[in-house]
C-alpha cells in the first residue's frame, strides 16, 4: 500500500477535539465529568434562529445557491462590517462559508512552498497545522503574560522578513482572552506596509469583549487592501454547530476564495444562511444577555483563581477562557491527562496552543456557574495532590 502524503501525516489531532471525546468517553463509562474544556457555548441557539431555519426548510430552501453565499445575508453582513467594524464594504467583499474552512481557503489562496507565515503563539490549535497543508513555513509570534498576551512587537520586527506572506491575528484571543489595543494594531499594520505581508483577521471573538473596545485592524489605514477578515456565529449567536461564518476581503481575494469554495463545499446550506440572517437582523438583545452572562462567569471564576495557590491567571478581556499558569513539575499534556482522570474535570493543556503556552491550561467558563466552581475547585485538588 501506498502512504498517505508527507504533509497529511504532519498533522496533529486536535488537542481539544481530543479532551472533548475522552470526556465523552468517560461519560459513557459512568465517570462523572465537568468539561471547562471546550470552547462552545452552553446556551441554546436562540429560538428565532431555529425557528427561521425551521420556516426556510418548509419553504424549500434545501437546494443550491450561489457560492459566495446569498444576496441578501451578503448585503446584511456588509451593512454590519460598514456600522460596527468601520468598515466600507459591499456585498461583493463578502464571502459566506464555514468559518474554519475559510482559514484554510486562505492560507490556501495566499501562502505556497518557500513563504512565511507568522502565527501567534500561544495561538489557536488549528492555525499550524492550516499553514503545514500549504507548504508554508510557520513562524511563532511570542505573546508573553506579562503584556497581557498582546503579541511582542519587538519580536515581530525580528521574525519578519522578505519572506513573510502572512500574519495571522485573533482578538479577541483564544487562548488567551486578549484584546489587543490600538497601538499594537497599528505597529502591526506598519509592519504590513513595510514588508508587504497580508493579515488574516481571525475576529470570531469580537462581540464577546469587557471592558475594552473591539477593533478591526483592516479599519486602520490603507489595511482593508490587505487585511482578510473573518468572522462567524458559532460563539456569539452560540451556532457552533450550524458551521456558518463569513469572509470580509479585497474584491481579487473574494473571487479567488469562491473558486476554492466551488471546488470543495460548493455552498453553505441556505436553510442554515436564512436562520443567520435571522441572527443578524432580530437576535443581538440575545447575544448582549449572553455575553452579560459570560461576563458574572468570568468574574466569578476568576475571583476563584485569586484565592488558589497552585493557579495564576491574566484576567481575560475577551472570549471565554481563562489561561492560567499552574505550580507543579509536570508538563500541561500529563497535567490535563491527571486532572480528567483522577479528578473528573476536563481542561485544555497550554502546550496544544504552542511552546509559548507550556506550564499553562485552558479553562472554559462557557459553563454554568455550579459547574465552573465545582470544576475550579477539582483541579485544584488535582494540582494540589502533585
Amino acid at each position: 500500500m501506498r502512504q498517505i502524503s508527507r504533509r497529511a501525516r504532519r498533522i496533529p489531532p486536535s488537542a481539544t477535539l481530543r479532551i472533548l471525546q475522552l470526556s465523552k468517553q468517560l461519560r459513557r463509562e459512568g465517570h462523572d465529568i465537568i468539561s471547562l474544556s471546550v470552547g462552545e457555548p452552553d446556551f441554546r441557539t436562540p429560538e428565532p434562529i431555529v425557528e427561521a431555519a425551521k420556516k426556510a426548510l418548509d419553504e424549500g430552501y434545501t437546494h443550491y445557491v450561489s457560492s459566495r453565499g446569498m444576496p441578501e445575508l451578503r448585503d446584511e453582513i456588509a451593512g454590519k462590517m460598514k456600522e460596527e467594524n468601520k468598515l466600507d464594504v459591499r456585498a461583493e467583499n463578502i464571502l459566506v462559508t464555514i468559518a474554519k474552512h475559510g482559514i484554510f481557503m486562505s492560507s490556501e489562496a495566499i501562502l505556497q512552498h518557500g513563504d512565511e507565515v507568522i502565527v501567534p503563539d500561544p495561538g489557536w490549535v488549528s492555525y499550524t497545522p492550516i499553514s503545514i497543508f500549504t507548504g508554508a513555513r510557520h513562524v511563532p509570534l511570542l505573546a508573553r503574560e506579562e503584556d497581557g498576551f498582546e503579541p511582542s512587537i519587538e519580536h515581530l520586527t525580528e521574525i519578519v522578513n522578505g519572506k513573510t506572506k502572512m500574519l495571522v491575528l485573533n482578538t479577541p484571543s483564544n487562548p488567551t482572552g486578549a484584546v489587543y489595543h490600538m497601538k499594537t494594531l497599528k505597529a502591526i499594520a506598519d509592519l504590513s506596509e513595510d514588508y508587504d505581508f497580508y493579515v488574516l483577521s481571525d475576529e470570531i471573538y469580537e462581540k464577546l469583549v469587557y471592558g475594552r473596545k473591539h477593533i478591526s485592524i483592516a479599519s486602520i489605514g490603507n489595511m482593508h487592501e490587505r487585511t482578510i477578515t473573518l468572522n462567524g456565529f458559532s460563539k456569539a449567536y452560540a451556532m457552533t454547530g450550524w458551521r456558518i461564518g463569513w469572509i470580509t476581503a479585497p474584491r481579487h481575494i473574494i473571487d479567488t476564495l469562491d473558486k476554492i469554495q466551488q471546488q470543495t463545499i460548493t455552498c453553505v446550506p441556505p436553510f442554515v444562511q436564512m436562520a443567520a440572517l435571522t441572527a443578524l437582523r432580530e437576535c443581538s438583545s440575545h447575544v448582549e444577555s449572553m455575553r452579560k452572562e459570560f461576563n458574572k462567569r468570568r468574574v466569578a471564576a476568576m475571583g476563584r483563581v485569586g484565592e488558589m495557590m497552585v493557579l495564576d491567571a491574566y484576567t481575560p478581556k475577551g472570549a471565554f477562557y481563562i489561561f492560567a499558569r499552574y505550580h507543579a513539575d509536570i508538563n500541561s499534556f500529563d497535567l490535563a491527562e491527571h486532572l480528567i482522570r483522577e479528578y473528573g474535570v476536563a481542561v485544555t493543556p497550554g502546550g496544544a496552543f504552542g511552546p509559548g503556552g507550556e506550564g499553562y491550561i485552558r479553562i472554559s467558563y462557557a459553563n454554568s456557574m455550579k459547574n465552573i466552581m465545582e470544576g475550579l475547585k477539582r483541579i485544584e485538588k488535582g494540582i494540589s495532590s502533585l
